[in-house]
Parts: structure tokens; sequence; C-alpha cells
């Protein structure tokens, strides 16, 4: 089994992202290689939490450009996890 903090790479911190936090959804940026039955067992070792369900998607890299030069920016795969009714919520900004 692959350790849990490789899966999870960071939680994703946007305007949305914030609002999602009072439905009890959370936004990471996981592992492109991990599922969805991986990313949920990561998020319930790590936080102590119950997940009721998550939903991936995968962000294409954007085509970038210096001078001459084109290149792309690596892609990734976003997770959000929704907390079961039970479950106390994560606190990413702890005080």
């Amino acid at each position: 089994m692959k350790d849990p903090r490789d899966i999870i790479r960071r939680p994703v911190i946007t305007e949305k992202s914030t609002e999602l936090m009072e439905d009890r959804k959370y936004v990471f940026e996981v592992d492109v290689r991990a599922n969805k039955v991986e990313v949920k067992k990561a998020i319930e070792e790590i936080f102590g939490v119950k997940v009721e369900k998550v939903n991936t998607m995968r962000v294409p890299g954007k085509q970038k450009r210096y001078g001459r030069y084109t290149g792309r920016t690596p892609e990734r795969k976003k997770a959000i996890v929704k907390l079961a009714e039970d479950s106390k919520p994560i606190e990413l900004f702890e005080v």
C-alpha cells in the first residue's frame, strides 16, 4: 500500500473551495495515478475523519511560452472529498 502522504499532495485553497467547506466538501490535489478508493483511505487515515464520497477530475497542463520556446505545465488531479454527517470537520486553518 502507498503512503497516504504520497497520495494527498496539498489542499486547494480558492474562493470556490472555501465556499464548499460549508457543505462539508474539501478539495485536495492528489497523485495523478491515485484512484478514488486510495484517496478515501488516505484522507481517513491522515485526518481521522469519515469520508462519504470522492469526486476526482484530471486537470490538463497548460501550454506556456518563454520567448520562442514552448512547453507544458504538469498535469494535475483534484479530488473533492465529501465528509459524512457524523464526522468532524477537517481543520485546514489552525490557530
